[in-house]
């Protein structure tokens, strides 16, 4: 790639991180609402971070770091060199905002001045891109973790004013209809000649059976009816961890609904609204998810079975890019057409996060060559997560467009609520009359 459109691309995306705080103040920015979370200000330190400890360190002649305790606070590892949040992350009042800023400006100009002296080198193209899709990656997590922070608000602040469907007439959801698959064997994974995570390759063959999905995700309706018909009552709906957790933690509805004077709300970046019933549903647990899949007579799809639907159709829909971080009303697609594939929640699935078939986490890329620079910054960017998780695909209302592609594998614990996470449902074959 041009060193010049390499570092428009980089400029790009890190000018988007710092439109998304311009809102805030120093103490939104500072605090830490779950031990999974990350404060907003952590976020950006890190992503920096990125870029320093990965490349500058590496390229740098008279490499200098621009404070040497920003190389351990903002990293993602911790002491023993494992990845992992960091509860105590809330806790670093300083560096100010101002200082995390300015931090971010200095490594800027130091990219800069690098790619213009490292033109043609195919690591410090590679290890950039990586960069900015993790910087991608983070402005999502960034939108995600505040939404939890200023639920926990009893002002209810919004991030931005109410508009969109809120501020709209009642619109009736698009029907649900069943697509159906042939058995057979098909080719997931990535294929092609940009940018991949390590978890989407090797492209491998899988058999599927035949099976139909869901033509679009469930509404905060179609799961308001399993909870006024018992849905959290009724533990033969529920795997016996799931049943544990919610009695344990009192669960009895998505995570950020409200019933108060009588209606129902939700909480949402523009603040509190009335619960939209005709919207996708948000913020489930995988066990949450599998539980309504159960009572509905029907499953979570397995991710091959997403993918390989997704991968029929081209992308169309509403992305973080947009400035707008709620899902929207689902209009009736073409005939034989899904609907809600990447615009709206990340879609929980019955797949238990693990390495494709041949995966080698000390491989580099296909399109690289050899280097021990890769080895120690990325070699094995993913393979260390690949436990105690389940797959999420497609894409959410607050996912840059630029991590889309029906081959990306997103993952979180089984628990996990504060995540744009929604539910499409899947069937058998053999189970349909």
């Amino acid at each position: 790639m041009n060193p010049n459109i390499l570092f428009d691309e980089y400029s790009t995306v890190r000018s988007r991180t710092l439109d998304l705080i311009n809102p805030l103040g120093e103490a939104d920015c500072c605090v830490q609402s779950l031990p999974e979370s990350s404060p907003v200000k952590w976020h950006l330190g890190h992503v920096s971070w990125f870029f320093e400890a990965f490349i500058l360190q590496h390229y740098e002649q008279t490499f200098k770091p621009f404070q040497p305790e920003f190389l351990t606070m903002f990293s993602s590892y911790n002491a023993d060199n494992v990845p992992h949040p960091d509860p105590k992350r809330g806790l670093f009042t300083r560096p100010s905002l101002k200082a995390t800023r300015d931090y971010g400006q200095n490594i800027d100009e130091r990219m800069n001045s690098l790619s213009k002296k490292v033109a043609e080198d195919n690591i410090f193209e590679m290890i950039t891109m990586l960069g900015i899709q993790h910087e991608l990656q983070h402005q999502e997590l960034m939108l995600a973790d505040l939404k939890h922070l200023l639920s926990q608000n009893p002002m209810n602040p919004a991030y931005q004013p109410k508009t969109g469907p809120h501020a709209v007439p009642y619109v009736m959801p698009a029907p649900l209809t069943w697509h159906h698959y042939e058995a057979g064997i098909v080719e997931i994974g990535y294929a092609g000649e940009g940018f991949s995570y390590d978890n989407e390759s090797p492209r491998h063959k899988q058999y599927l059976y035949p099976y139909q999905l869901a033509s679009r995700l469930v509404t905060n309706g179609e799961y308001m009816r399993f909870i006024e018909e018992g849905g959290y009552d009724n533990p033969c709906h529920w795997f016996s961890e799931g049943w544990e957790w919610i009695k344990s933690n009192n669960c009895r509805h998505p995570l950020y609904w409200r019933h108060e004077g009588g209606e129902w709300k939700e909480f949402t970046l523009q603040g509190l609204v009335p619960l939209d019933f005709n919207l996708p549903a948000l913020h489930m647990s995988f066990y949450e998810a599998s539980a309504f899949a159960q009572w509905s007579d029907a499953r979570l799809p397995t991710e091959a079975e997403w993918e390989y639907a997704a991968s029929q159709q081209s992308f169309e829909g509403y992305l973080e890019d947009n400035n707008y971080f709620h899902p929207r009303h689902a209009i009736t697609g073409e005939p034989g057409k899904i609907i809600q594939l990447y615009d709206h929640a990340w879609e929980w699935t019955q797949s238990s996060y693990s390495p494709y078939p041949g995966y080698n986490p000390k491989k580099p890329n296909r399109h690289m060559p050899k280097s021990d620079i890769w080895d120690i910054a990325v070699g094995e960017y993913n393979s260390e997560s690949m436990v105690n998780q389940y797959v999420l695909r497609g894409g959410a209302c607050i996912t840059p467009r630029k991590r889309i592609r029906p081959s990306m594998r997103n993952f979180f614990p089984a628990k996990t609520r504060w995540q744009y996470s929604g539910i499409r449902l899947a069937r058998n074959e053999a189970c349909v009359d």
